[in-house]
This record gives structure tokens, C-alpha cells and sequence, in this order.
């Protein structure tokens, strides 16, 4: 029982100087654009699109509506009007007898925005990103997996998707980062406008700190 204990102490001493110090560097590293730049990285690495899709394929994510499914279908839309020759599938488990699931909640959003309901397909059955373009590449012909096809799916998310559907059996596969935006109306203001508290240090001009370091934490 002694020697368990002790294990236990020396294991605590080494783990928490050393999660105090991992603590440290993140705080450190939030306030740079480390983060972002990995994050962007992650994103568009190995998956650059070089020529119009011929099919466009949206990764539902959370659905309709939430935040990185408007997103997505966004992006989707948009796409679909640069390329439209291209087809577009909604790839989101649900019924498509009913109006409210997920499919047809999704493909109503992308007829919002100008996407034609006639070159919208589903994929309806799979669970996960793998099973999704298994579905996908048993929909399209075998003769056309080397078309080129473009998945759009949140930035952290397009390196699996595009190994997904390159092992489906794809051989022209691109990711479509759907990256949030900001605002760009210029932000900064003089602090003593706002006529705050004055013991609270100004960081009315620190942009950095306002907003890209709470992100990156």
C-alpha cells in the first residue's frame, strides 16, 4: 500500500509542473497567429482545388440550423454557382419523407441561396464521414470516380474527408474549408470614449487580445 502511495506522489509531482508548464506555452502561443497558421494548415494541405468539381458534396455537420452548417451550406451555394455544371450532394442521415429532418432542411437552405433543386441528391444512410463516401462512391459510376470532387466541411475536418473519399475510391479529391469571416470594419476604438473603468488597462486598439487570443486559447 506504501509503495502504491508513494507511486502515486512522484507521479503527481512530475505531472504537475509539467501540465503547468504546458499551460503556460498555450497562453503563450494564443497570443500569436501559431494557432491559426496550423489551423489553416490542417486545412489546406493536400487538398487545393485545381479544376471545377464535377461533383460537390456537402458534409452536413451539425445540421440546420447551427453554426458550422450555415456555414457550410454557404460555402456550398456559392461553390455551386462558380461550378454549375457540378451536382450536389447533401450528405446528412435523415428520412427524406420528412420535410423537417435534416436532408431536406439543408437542401431548402441551399435552394435559399440560389442552389437548383433539381441537381441536388442525398446521401442518407451513413453515420460518419467513412460511411458517407462509401454511400457516395457506390451512387456515382465507377467510370467517374476520377472526375474531380470537392468536399465542403469545416477546416479541422477536410484532411480526414479527403482521405475518406480518396479510400471510397476517388482519385480526384479536394477539400472546400468552409473558414468562418470577420468583420472588416476597423474594430479599434480610444478606450476613454467608452468612459469605463479607468483601473481596467486600455485595450481598445489591442485587436490581438480582444478577440484572436480568446480564439486561439
Amino acid at each position: 500500500m506504501k509503495k502504491r502511495t508513494g507511486f502515486f506522489r512522484r507521479l503527481t509531482r512530475i505531472l504537475l509542473p509539467a501540465g503547468g508548464v504546458s499551460f503556460l506555452l498555450l497562453i503563450v502561443l494564443a497570443f500569436t497567429t501559431l494557432p491559426f497558421h496550423a489551423y489553416y494548415r490542417l486545412a489546406t494541405k493536400g487538398s487545393r482545388m485545381s479544376e471545377k468539381p464535377a461533383t460537390i458534396v456537402m458534409l452536413a455537420g451539425a445540421g440546420i440550423p447551427s453554426e458550422n452548417g450555415l456555414i457550410r451550406a454557404w460555402y456550398t451555394a456559392w461553390l455551386a454557382k462558380e461550378c454549375p455544371e457540378a451536382k450536389v450532394i447533401v450528405a446528412a442521415p435523415g428520412k427524406l419523407n420528412d420535410s423537417t429532418g435534416d436532408p431536406l432542411s439543408i437542401a431548402g437552405e441551399l435552394i435559399l441561396r440560389g442552389v437548383k433543386e433539381g441537381i441536388i441528391l442525398y446521401e442518407t444512410e451513413g453515420k460518419n464521414t467513412r460511411g458517407q463516401a462509401s454511400n457516395i462512391a457506390a451512387m456515382i459510376p465507377a467510370s467517374e470516380h476520377n472526375l474531380p470532387i470537392a468536399i465542403v466541411t469545416s477546416p479541422e475536418h477536410i484532411r480526414r474527408a479527403v482521405l475518406s473519399f480518396r479510400k471510397a475510391g476517388f482519385t480526384n479529391v479536394s477539400g472546400f474549408p468552409a473558414f468562418e469571416s470577420s468583420l472588416e470594419a476597423d474594430l479599434v476604438f480610444d478606450d476613454r470614449d467608452l468612459k469605463g473603468n479607468r483601473l481596467a488597462p486600455p485595450i481598445g486598439e489591442n485587436l490581438q487580445f480582444r478577440y484572436q487570443f480568446w480564439n486561439h486559447l
